[in-house]
């Protein structure tokens, strides 16, 4: 698990291809690897992927087809700036919300405006994902854990601060570029318990049966 606040902005020092495949290295700047050991998970560019070789100026980690296909590892290239966090240890601020690094989706900025010192980001999600994107909930883009400002079809909004666009990947963002999502986990399990179970789902009648309405 993630909280998704960045911990470094890395790079991609090296992509090489193994049967289909990919083995990514990355150079972490100033993430301190020191606590890392191979087989710990590495959040980049909010995606999980675990660390299979480790020396003093990054990591290496393989990358499978479905992560390059669902996600946009795909299309990094040498040099390409990626958002990095270590996996959350219990005794750690919880300074986000609850990150998995499992990415639902690709999505895509439409647009970036001035809101005095901050910036007011709105992007473009598949229509599947858009429902679990509620006003005031949590998003992860790019691994960084947002709150969504407005929510109208299948974009939404947010509000970024200097000091989040300075030290992530957002820095290097423009419009048309896409971006990895995660949705709130707390929206998919809500889902499934108005959807499924023995009840048939929570609905009116549920709550009317049950002395809620």
């Amino acid at each position: 698990m993630f909280t998704g606040i960045i911990q470094s902005v890395g790079r991609v020092r090296g992509i090489e291809r193994r049967g289909g495949d990919v083995r990514l290295s990355i150079a972490t700047g100033d993430l301190d690897l020191s606590d890392v050991q191979l087989g710990d998970s590495i959040a980049v560019a909010g995606c999980c992927l675990t660390a299979v070789a480790l020396d003093d100026g990054g990591f290496a980690a393989d990358v499978s087809n479905e992560s390059l296909s669902l996600t946009t590892l795909g299309g990094l290239k040498d040099g390409d700036a990626v958002n990095l966090e270590k996996a959350l240890r219990l005794a750690d601020r919880l300074g986000g919300h609850l990150v998995s690094g499992h990415v639902d989706g690709v999505g895509r900025v439409v647009s970036v405006t001035r809101d005095a010192r901050s910036q007011r980001w709105t992007f473009e999600v598949p229509a599947d994902l858009a429902r679990y994107i509620a006003h005031k909930g949590s998003i992860t883009i790019d691994g960084t854990s947002l709150t969504v400002n407005e929510v109208e079809g299948t974009r939404f909004g947010v509000n970024l601060i200097p000091h989040t666009v300075e030290h992530t990947t957002f820095a290097h963002r423009r419009s048309g570029d896409a971006v990895n999502l995660e949705v709130d986990v707390v929206a998919r399990y809500v889902e499934r318990l108005l959807g499924t179970g023995e009840s048939g789902g929570i609905d009116a009648e549920f709550l009317r049966r049950h002395g809620f309405a």
